[in-house]
């Protein structure tokens, strides 16, 4: 008789997610994008043996592709699946816990990913599967994005990579790091500019770069990504319990500074990711006051409500993937392979755990609410 799988650390059911946003959006041709970014997989043989591709497709990064770009050309939609899928992979090297991926090898492939993004010649990886569907994913993007909208997607690779990066440096020094340099830093492995490119590029928004770039919106953008990470940290946990010394995550570096366990962080981890979730919607809203605040038909003020909207799709749609992925449901660590049907009983608060809208006692979250002003 097989022994049930080991219980989490984190205690029984996850915590309830505040999340006024709109949920369950989800593209109108998601079966389509799944079906055909599976059979570009197998034609590339991305994956080495029928395990490794049952667990590639359990990261169901068709389901978060169309979940925070419910709108939009399929074909842009198309290509930022199949890249979740590839980055899928990479990511599960980089979490292997093998002694051969040191910080020295993360780095070096991160940095010759980085130029062949950049310079699809510059032929700075070694010849296999994984690099001829890099090449072909390269080679689209070129064709697709506009010279600015490829800068912010290298950009948006950059702090994924530079994120995993930092992360594979303190594991292999074995230091937790404080919770300040944690919020400051560990986020940047979501690659929320990686994703949010992609949601521009299928509405075909232009937004202009002082638009984008402006502090409110890179502040809104940055709040976006930490409730992201948080989320994930949440959800990815037991996947990664394993790994010693423990996982770089919102819940093991609370639980380091606080001298207590995973399952008494967790309130305190939620409670920091409600406080920012209040700051996102209430700048959100600031920001989408400000493009009504002319006569409404301006395509600038469209597109920046479209953007808006956009980085709502990609924190709610970053909830409802995670709930139903076998990846994060049946983790690889208690799994020989994943459960098709595994899935959360996520539940949802209609209040925020934590009371106020002051900024927290963290230099590197502070600045977000200075935006609240105007």
């Amino acid at each position: 008789m097989t022994a049930p799988p080991r219980p989490s650390r984190l205690g029984a059911g996850l915590p309830p997610f505040y999340c006024p946003l709109p949920r369950d959006l989800v593209h109108p041709d998601a079966k389509e994008v799944e079906a055909r970014a599976v059979e570009w997989l197998d034609a590339f043989g991305v994956y080495p043996d029928p395990v490794e591709r049952a667990w590639g497709l359990a990261t169901h990064s068709a389901d978060f592709s169309c979940r925070i770009i419910p709108e939009g050309a399929v074909e842009a939609v198309l290509l930022f699946t199949q890249w979740n899928y590839w980055a899928n992979a990479v990511d599960d090297w980089q979490d292997s816990g093998s002694d051969e991926v040191g910080t020295a090898a993360v780095v070096e492939h991160g940095v010759r990913l980085l130029r062949t993004i950049e310079d699809p010649g510059a032929s700075v990886l070694p010849d296999g599967p994984m690099t001829r569907a890099l090449q072909d994913l390269v080679d689209r993007t070129h064709a697709m994005l506009t010279p600015y909208e490829l800068r912010r997607f290298a950009e948006g690779t950059r702090d994924w990579l530079l994120g995993a990066a930092w992360r594979a440096a303190r594991a292999e020094a074995g230091s937790m790091p404080g919770l300040n340099d944690f919020v400051a830093m560990g986020p940047l492995a979501n690659g929320t500019r990686f994703s949010l490119t992609w949601s521009d590029v299928a509405r075909g928004d232009r937004l202009p770069a002082d638009v984008l770039c402006s502090p409110a919106l890179t502040a809104l953008t940055d709040a976006a990504g930490f409730v992201v990470s948080a989320d994930n940290d949440l959800f990815s946990y037991d996947k990664d319990d394993h790994l010693e010394p423990r996982e770089i995550n919102l819940v093991n570096v609370i639980a380091h500074q606080e001298g207590c366990s995973p399952a008494e962080a967790v309130p305190l981890a939620v409670a920091l990711r409600d406080r920012v979730m209040v700051l996102f919607t209430g700048l959100r809203a600031r920001l989408e006051d400000g493009a009504d605040g002319r006569d409404g038909r301006d395509a600038g003020d469209v597109e920046l409500r479209r953007h808006l909207a956009a980085l709502g799709h990609y924190v709610a749609g970053s909830i409802a993937w995670q709930t139903r992925a076998p990846r994060y449901a049946s983790p690889r660590n208690r799994h020989e392979l994943p459960l098709a049907d595994a899935a959360f009983a996520v539940r949802y608060a209609e209040e925020p755990s934590a009371a106020g809208t002051e900024p927290p006692d963290l230099p590197a979250l502070a600045s977000w609410w200075r935006q609240l002003r105007g």
